[in-house]
């Protein structure tokens, strides 16, 4: 798992080769004005999904503990106060039903290790082996998934 801003994103360019073209998907990328909803940026490779909702609580977020096996999240807060809680995946104990292949989840029952949270322009980046429960809030929260396929 990586945290950090907008400002640093080029550090991490060399982490996946998409990366770059993902956080240049972001910068040139009007994030107040977008539309909702999905969006491929290159074919299966990346897709860019913008969402606008009410947080929800820690319990409700927990009950979808969730991780991917073929994919990388980077997760954007655009606006709002995000909490996000995880576990690396190798402690998880718990499965809660089998992994889905069609939507490239893997989901447990187990309780995060700690609780993070992300305000406006800040990031985090979850790679396969990073079990995660977003979008727990109070209000509002605007944030931006892109999808970078392994």
């Amino acid at each position: 798992m990586i945290v950090d801003t907008l400002k640093n994103a080029s550090k991490y360019y060399s982490v996946h080769p998409l990366f770059a073209k993902a956080f240049e998907y972001i910068q040139n990328t009007n994030l107040d004005t977008i539309e909702m909803g999905k969006y491929e940026i290159d074919g299966e490779n990346l897709k860019a999904i913008f969402s606008n909702k009410p947080g929800v609580t820690a319990a409700a977020s927990t009950a979808k503990f969730e991780c991917h096996n073929k994919h990388i999240d980077i997760q954007l807060c655009i606006s709002g106060t995000e909490q996000i809680g995880w576990k690396p995946r190798e402690k998880c104990k718990t499965e809660n039903g089998g992994y889905n292949a069609e939507k490239d989840v893997q989901l447990y029952s187990d309780a995060p290790d700690m609780f993070f949270q992300l305000t406006d322009g800040q990031f985090v980046i979850f790679f396969p082996e990073d079990v995660h429960a977003p979008m727990i809030g109070n209000a509002e929260i605007k944030k931006l998934v892109i999808k970078v396929k392994i």
